[in-house]
């Protein structure tokens, strides 16, 4: 992709005044604000992240704060989602810095001086760390995102900055680099820390020129080696204590951190200091990981430890998997086309110019600007990498968009099934984060449901919504978002009883000529797994998966809770698709080019069928909860 040449671009002050840096950001959107997407998204990966970061980046100018009147937030950029500034914002001055190279625009200048400032006044620390919120004792570790970025601006576009603005952050780059090299560990905080410091200590490292960057970065990267999981190669330690096993023998494993960030930041490490030996370990890992992407570009992280920000397209303060996939794609051509089916969603859930926090979010809560700097950054990595050549997509098949019955993923417990066009995830994972409790779906749930015409038709919430992360999390609504997880459950007075609580259950996958079974035997248990008082409520769940349908039977055995037991099954369907009842018993979801067809075996609940939507922001779907009272239900879903 041809660059422009830095001749003729405006020096600026970084000391410049709001008044005048303001003006010219806000005066001169222009070009960008007429930018309109191709209705298909684009089949070449860097014409289309091209395109959307640009997109993405004159949606963030038009929030900047230009008026110095407004205090504190003068200079960062605050969406309509955001209660204040994030603290990490300042990492736009990456993709400004590319876009003030390639435009000759001086305005992206303009606004990088100010987020510096911003940054400087808001988040940065004596120590050289920054913030990840502006406000005393936030966590420091996301001190390696701000400076890979602000390293990678300079390595890369450099040329426009006036000595000034030069040098002020060459500077502010290596107390940071002390920073990390000071503190940072494998040990420090979750994997993904440690490991982004691979690439950012040795990036710090050649753009400093600071050997002992690079040395410490080379012992963290082969240290991180011993952080894939033996049976399924996937990378371990979000959650403590990183490498110690669960009951079942799982490990704390999240997908949506392992592919948007750590993954890439380890092949971005291998692929700058040229290390063979972290190059094919993040290629394996890759390959294991990419088991879980859905053929629509989607990362099923419906079982993952830290899945409370899981967002469908990923997660949601992490980078993105680009990075990854396209600088490693001349290995696998697979790893291509998921970069780029992953960038074609994240264009898909793009509205206003911000992405937004999953398919259906948009109607529900105000986008955060923090997906969209985010996972900008990560399309300006690929756009200054070497283009991969992209191979002939109708040879190449992802893994989940073959038929293969099942998979079983040990280290997580993990059932992943495929018939016909139906995929499907079945997960009896007993790894909690940290101390919380009831955060992801256990107990031999059906976490995930996929159909190749209609999409995404069942996907686990969280159990109960909690904000582990407050300050990336947004704020819950009342009442609380239910659960979009289909489950047999058990209310008495405050007190929720489930079996996708259940982290003791075993889920039994049987494959036979073109039809795949799941059993799974699991008791009502609240989050501290403890059964309800008057004794254990036992609940059998069988689960048939053939090329035609998938039949889902739920039956609670006879104890001293009958008549109080229910069973819920949310079917994902957003508030523009048409869902109509056609009895008491059988309703039918129009999706776009397809249809959802539910028959059960009783009535129900409401009858003659439920039409509201509820809506969770894990992983942002809206759904139409079909209820049953107990003990026994099975229902039918196929789609025509």
């Amino acid at each position: 992709m041809p660059e422009l040449k830095p001749e003729g671009i405006g020096r600026r002050s970084f000391l410049k005044t709001g008044a005048v840096a303001g003006a010219g950001i806000l005066s001169s959107i222009g070009t960008l604000e007429a930018l309109a997407l191709p209705p298909t998204p684009s089949a070449d990966l860097y014409t289309l992240s091209a395109q959307l970061a640009e997109q993405w980046l004159a949606a963030l100018l038009k929030l900047q704060v230009t008026d110095a009147a407004q205090g504190l937030d003068y200079g960062g950029i605050r969406g309509p989602g955001d209660a204040g500034v994030p603290g990490r914002i300042a990492e736009t001055i990456y993709p400004l810095l590319r876009a003030a190279r390639r435009s000759q625009q001086s305005r992206y200048l303009d606004a990088a001086h100010l987020l510096f400032r911003w940054a400087e006044n808001r988040v940065s620390q004596p120590d050289g760390s920054w913030l990840n919120e502006p406000q005393k004792g936030s966590w420091k570790g996301t001190t390696v995102f701000m400076a890979v970025a602000l390293a990678e601006a300079v390595k890369n576009h450099g040329t426009v900055l006036d000595n000034q603005f030069k040098a002020a952050l060459l500077d502010r780059l290596l107390k940071a680099g002390n920073f990390i090299y000071d503190t940072f560990t494998l040990e420090y905080g979750n994997i993904n820390y440690p490991v982004a410091a691979t690439y950012g200590l040795a990036l710090l490292g050649e753009v400093l020129d600071v050997p002992r960057f690079r040395q410490k970065a080379q012992a963290l990267a082969h240290g991180a080696l011993g952080y894939f999981s033996p049976a399924s190669n996937l990378l371990v330690g979000e959650g403590r204590p990183a490498l110690q096993t669960s009951a079942k023998g799982c490990y704390p494993v999240d997908l949506g951190y392992n592919v948007e960030e750590s993954l890439p930041a380890l092949a971005l490490y291998g692929h700058l200091v040229h290390d063979e030996e972290v190059l094919a370990a993040a290629t394996r890992g890759l390959q294991a990981h990419l088991e879980f992407m859905l053929p629509d570009g989607g990362w099923d992280n419906s079982w993952g430890s830290r899945n409370y920000k899981w967002t469908y397209w990923g997660s949601r303060t992490s980078d993105g998997c680009q990075p990854a996939f396209a600088l490693l794609a001349g290995r696998d051509p697979r790893f291509y086309k998921a970069a780029l089916r992953n960038t074609q969603l994240l264009q898909h859930c793009t509205v206003g110019g911000l992405l937004t926090g999953g398919p259906h979010a948009a109607a529900h809560v105000p986008t955060s600007v923090h997906h969209t700097f985010c996972h900008l950054k990560a399309l300006t990595t690929i756009l200054d990498q070497p283009a991969a050549v992209a191979p002939d997509l109708r040879r190449v098949r992802l893994p989940r968009e073959q038929a293969y019955g099942s998979r079983y993923v040990r280290d997580i417990a993990t059932w992943l099934l495929a018939q016909g066009p139906y995929r499907a995830t079945v997960t009896g994972y007993d790894c909690e984060y940290n101390t919380y409790r009831n955060g992801h779906a256990s107990g031999g749930a059906l976490s995930l449901l996929w159909h190749e015409k209609a999409g995404p038709l069942l996907a686990a919430s969280m159990n109960a919504y909690q904000r582990f992360e407050a300050g990336n999390m947004p704020p819950d609504s009342a009442p609380p978002a239910p659960c979009l997880t289909p489950r047999v459950e058990l209310r008495l007075g405050e007190e929720l009883f489930m079996s996708i609580s259940d982290l003791s259950a075993v889920p039994v996958v049987h494959d036979a000529a073109g039809q795949s079974t799941v059993t799974v035997v699991a008791k009502l248990v609240d989050r501290d797994q403890r059964s309800p008082p008057a004794g254990p409520v036992t609940c059998r769940l069988t689960y048939l998966f053939t090329a035609d349908k998938v039949s889902l039977h739920f039956v609670a055995e006879p104890g001293p809770y009958d008549g109080q037991v229910r069973i819920v099954v949310p079917v994902i369907a957003a508030a523009t698709e048409r869902f109509t009842a056609q009895s008491d018993r059988r309703l039918q979801l129009a999706k776009r080019g397809a249809t959802l067809f539910v028959s059960a075996t009783q009535a129900f609940a409401p009858s003659p069928a439920p039409t509201s939507r509820v809506f969770n922001f894990v992983p942002g779907f809206e759904a139409v909860p079909l209820c049953f009272p107990g003990p026994e239900v099975t229902l039918e879903l196929a789609v025509k």
